[in-house]
């Protein structure tokens, strides 16, 4: 079977006094039959390219399935008189969501279940279905939620009656997929984010309870370039509204014991300037980059913000991201020394908590309650599986409440360690590694290597059970810390964007070529993934290294960024323009066109490709890789494979049930392991 030709339809991009051609530009008509029909050829091509490895699929399929516990409870969060989990069975795709009444933890085992949604149930039926964004009422007589069908950021209110177990009329669309729904005090309203037609959260609206005459609009933002994102202070007395792009940010206050009550401005916002607030006491907490890259926090006496007073000497070696008040505590969650670290404050003194290993995530985990001494926490690292803690905030010990179950699995098999790689500008870039020590030889072995490095956002070395299947093969998992990311502090992340971004994709390929150096593999051994932004990240390093990687998994990748970013039509383009830059200003332009794959595609040698995405996409619309994939067709002198997998029905994310969407990891990496040349 011949792979499908898109046909070239001769289109001209011109600015700046530049033209670039762009032949596949016609494949962004979603509605155009020749679009569907080209893009199921692609889908029909990928089947028949990956029969030969259906065997191969359908063993890692169950090998994952095997080192995860398909029935499932997580640890209960106390919510005023009731304990909230969420819990999972064998054979449905779904959580169940569900809370105890109790006074205390210990009599939890005793307490009676009460369901308060099956999201089975929910989905019966569905080819798609999410919910994000549970929130009881004050009362805990209801609960609010967010449902979606279709894989976009549009999703809709849906509020359930927890006493007769009935959905109540109220069917709200059109709201952000988080941070976007809260209740008042009084459980009489609810407070909600609408998007605009580019999916960009920018309204906040007062409902209430049963009445259908109308919403009240109470703040929109103007600005395309900032979004709106809603939370309830962790004492409860606050609603909190911030507007923020990626570079500055303001917060609006509301008393939630005052449904009727206006918005009101704590700091007007500054270009450049970033904070957040929270209230302890009296007194309203301020994290804030001002005067501090790595962000310090401050107090504002009697919530005067005029007057900010440091609570902690700024230290540039950390990087503070958030505050969790409790009445007698402060939690601090930030990074030092390139790990994710807890610190808690106590009357004057703080204290870093202290773990056993020396590559680990440790946040918070999910708290609810502001009057208490105890507070959840999570760990774990590439060995140890998550494990969820109870930290007592007076003495700092630390209760395990519950690990993460995964049969079948020896920790005492693996390893994980951290090199650096030596990159540009001579900056050293970390690496962390997982393998299975037994299998590991003195000779280069089979390595992928993943990286994403956008937005600030870290690649952890957390625990992932996915993987084992891939070590059990004798495969070195690695993840490349490249800059973009936030892994080692805010300059980390300003270091590789906008007209620093090539240096995310130098820091990667250094990383490889250590990787080489030092013998842990070699090119025709050496495979790279990464998704989304990381999809970018492939993209590019494959025009600037194409003779480096044998295999490439590229998911929903950014790939087509000079004409994404010139259309603000496209969801989220404005709010993007922080981080890549406006290709309006030339300097911007240029510096984007000189690394973006799609324009940059030449007539070389590629590796394998994978490539995926979703039709319902928001975030990169499926014409991104659609494009690519023509236009790498037509281009590189090579006859390997080079698949394009569309997911008809589902958006960014992928299929939203569980075992489906392990079966999508399990297809992907068949792809990467026929070709590592480990095809048992």
């Amino acid at each position: 079977m011949l792979p499908p030709v898109a046909p070239k339809r001769p289109y001209r991009h011109e600015l700046h006094g530049d033209v670039r051609p762009d032949p596949y530009h016609w494949l962004r008509r979603r509605e155009d039959p020749e679009v569907l029909t080209y893009v199921k050829a692609e889908n029909g091509y990928r089947d028949h390219v990956m029969a030969p490895l259906g065997q191969l699929v359908g063993r890692l399929y169950e090998e994952m399935l095997s080192h995860i516990a398909e029935d499932t409870v997580e640890p209960a969060v106390q919510d005023g008189p009731y304990f909230y989990y969420r819990r999972t069975r064998k054979g449905l795709g779904y959580p169940i969501h569900a809370r105890k009444r109790a006074a205390a933890r210990l009599d939890l085992p005793q307490a009676e279940e009460e369901v308060v949604l099956d999201v089975n149930e929910c989905a019966e039926g569905q080819a798609f279905y999410a919910v994000t964004v549970l929130r009881p009422s004050p009362d805990h007589s209801c609960l609010a939620f967010l449902e979606n069908r279709d894989g976009s950021d549009r999703y809709t209110v849906r509020v359930k009656d927890l006493t007769s177990g009935e959905f109540l009329p109220e069917q709200i669309p059109d709201v952000f997929l988080s941070g976007s729904l809260e209740w008042d005090g009084t459980g009489q309203y609810l407070y909600y984010i609408s998007v605009d037609s580019a999916q960009r959260p920018y309204r906040l609206w007062r409902h209430r309870l049963g009445d259908a005459g109308g919403d009240a609009l109470l703040y929109e933002e103007g600005d395309i370039a900032f979004v709106l994102t809603l939370s309830r202070s962790r004492s409860g007395r606050y609603i909190f509204l911030s507007s923020s792009s990626k570079t500055t940010s303001e917060v609006r206050y509301l008393p939630a014991g005052d449904p009727l009550a206006e918005p009101r401005l704590f700091l007007p916002r500054e270009a450049g300037v970033e904070y957040e607030i929270e209230d302890q006491g009296e007194d309203f907490l301020v994290l804030t980059n001002r005067d501090a890259p790595n962000f310090r926090l401050m107090r504002s006496p009697q919530g005067r913000p005029g007057e900010l007073e440091p609570v902690l000497p700024y230290r540039p070696e950390v990087y503070l991201q958030r505050v969790h008040p409790f009445e007698g505590a402060i939690v601090l969650e930030g990074r030092e020394e390139g790990l994710q670290q807890l610190w808690v404050l106590r009357q004057g003194e703080l204290r870093r908590l202290a773990w056993p290993e020396p590559l680990y995530v440790a946040h918070m985990w999910r708290n609810r309650e502001y009057r208490t001494d105890f507070a959840l926490v999570a760990y774990s690292s590439r060995l140890t599986p998550e494990t969820i803690y109870e930290l007592n905030l007076r003495s700092l010990s630390l209760t395990p409440l519950k690990q993460q179950e995964v049969p079948d699995y020896d920790p005492s098999l693996y390893r994980q360690e951290r090199l650096w790689a030596t990159a540009e500008e001579g900056v050293r870039v970390p690496l962390s590694l997982v393998y299975r020590a037994d299998l590991r030889g003195t000779g280069p072995s089979p390595l992928i290597l993943y990286g994403y490095g956008s937005y600030g956002v870290p690649s952890e070395p957390a625990f992932d059970p996915k993987l084992l299947p891939l070590l059990d093969r004798g495969v070195v998992f690695a993840t490349a810390h490249v800059r973009g990311g936030g892994e080692m502090g805010r300059p980390w992340y300003e270091d590789g964007k906008l007209l620093r971004k090539r240096n995310t994709f130098l820091d990667f390929i250094a990383c490889a070529r250590e990787l080489i150096r030092l013998g842990w593999t070699r090119e025709e051994g050496l495979a790279a993934m990464g998704r989304s932004a990381g999809g970018l990240l492939m993209g590019a390093i494959v025009n600037l290294a194409p003779d480096l990687f044998h295999v490439v998994s590229a998911g929903v990748p950014f790939v087509d960024v000079v004409s994404t970013m010139l259309d603000a039509s496209i969801p989220l383009t404005s709010l993007e323009w922080d981080e890549w830059g406006n290709p309006l200003d030339g300097d911007y332009y240029r510096y984007m066109k000189s690394y973006s794959p799609y324009d940059n595609v030449a007539a070389a040698v590629y590796p394998h490709l994978y490539v995926y995405t979703g039709l319902n996409d928001p975030r990169v619309a499926y014409w991104e890789p659609a494009k690519w994939v023509a236009r790498l067709r037509a281009t590189k002198t090579d006859d390997h494979d080079l698949l394009l997998k569309t997911l008809m029905g589902a958006g960014h994310g992928g299929s939203s049930g569980r075992y489906a969407r392990l079966r999508e990891f399990a297809e992907e990496y068949a792809f990467v392991l026929h070709h590592l040349g480990l095809d048992a």
